[in-house]
């Protein structure tokens, strides 16, 4: 045996004796732990909306939403099989409301956004309010806060539900408590918030007018406002060559993300447009609005239809290219990397 195998011989018979006290060799592992850019173990894919939707309305008829709690296809990346993630710090799924039915109310330490998909009245309530949702609305709840889900409609409500679930996974800091009834008891009408804090202006500080959480006040942002400001800002502005026309919702108390762990944005595409290379850390997860076009995620090339949703992992090279005005919802872990000071991005 020469040295260097005898050497290699007596390092393995010392991690081997090591190993019973829970010691292990950082040099043997080292290459896989401080990496020189992220290698994602989760995978570009697409769930083509119409063929969850089926799975999704054949559960409807199997089991309520009362006793599922929630109603809920996880959307759950082939590269990450059995961890209920999309990618690795988020959660999808497309949530099932029948008509007059009710999600009980609870609360937990995830946060969470809701994207409708489809279907018109139903409401989410938080703490008492309710947020009366139509197509392509962003409606949150964040963590610690009581919300509910109902349908007094005559047709199905589909939305996509966004949680930081892994995040707080992560940090084994997660809380669960469920309210004793169905529902929060009503602590103003429809709407109240949106008109308190929707129009850049929010109540006096310290006033009974400003009831809403200083850190969170808003939690409802349509698509009735944010489609014709994504509009004006394509007619007047510049469009930018990895993003098209780009807007991001904002926390109006402090003018930063939606949620600490959770941002999101719309984009716009005019027809013929193809953005040029980018990548960035956050692992994004799209839903399309309108239109068609393809994607090209890395090697993956992706072809986009109307309410499709996928996953872009984090670093992955990205193309969009629109066949028709593309309209794309996104959410991804950028607010988290920001405040970490984590998050990083590259254009061609």
């Amino acid at each position: 045996m020469t040295l260097a195998n005898e050497q290699q011989a007596q390092l393995h018979a010392l991690y081997d004796e090591m190993a019973p006290s829970y010691l292990t060799p950082l040099w043997e592992s080292l290459a896989d732990l401080v990496r020189p850019f992220p290698r994602s173990a989760a995978h570009a894919h697409r769930w083509n909306y119409d063929e969850a939707r089926n799975y999704l309305m054949r559960a409807g008829d199997l089991i309520s939403a009362e006793k599922a709690e929630r109603r809920v296809l996880i959307l759950e990346n082939p590269g990450l099989p059995g961890q209920s993630a999309i990618t690795p710090s988020l959660y999808a799924g497309l949530q099932l409301i029948l008509p007059d039915e009710v999600a009980p109310c609870h609360r937990h330490s995830q946060s969470a956004l809701r994207f409708v998909m489809e279907g018109e009245g139903a409401f989410t309530a938080l703490d008492g309010e309710k947020a009366i949702m139509r197509p392509f609305d962003l409606v949150l709840t964040p963590g610690g806060q009581w919300h509910d889900h109902g349908n007094p409609s005559d047709k199905p409500m589909i939305w996509l539900d966004g949680l930081d679930i892994p995040t707080v996974r992560l940090f084994d800091a997660q809380f669960a408590e469920h309210y004793d009834g169905k529902a929060f008891p009503e602590s103003a009408p429809a709407g109240d918030t949106l008109a308190r804090y929707g129009h850049n202006m929010r109540p006096m500080r310290g006033t009974a007018a400003d009831r809403r959480p200083a850190h969170q006040p808003l939690f409802h942002y349509p698509y009735a406002q944010w489609r014709p400001a994504l509009n004006a800002l394509a007619a007047g502005g510049e469009i930018d060559p990895h993003l098209g026309h780009a807007l991001e919702f904002t926390n109006p108390a402090d003018g930063g993300s939606i949620m600490p762990t959770i941002a999101a944005h719309v984009r716009l595409l005019p027809a013929g447009f193809e953005t040029r290379p980018r990548k960035s850390s956050d692992g994004t997860i799209f839903a399309v609005v309108e239109g068609r076009g393809t994607a090209k995620v890395g090697g993956t090339e992706i072809n986009l239809s109307e309410r499709d949703i996928f996953a872009v992992p984090s670093w992955s090279e990205l193309v969009l290219a629109a066949d028709e005005t593309l309209v794309l919802f996104a959410y991804s872990d950028k607010a988290a990397q920001e405040k970490l000071n984590l998050y990083r991005e590259w254009n061609s």
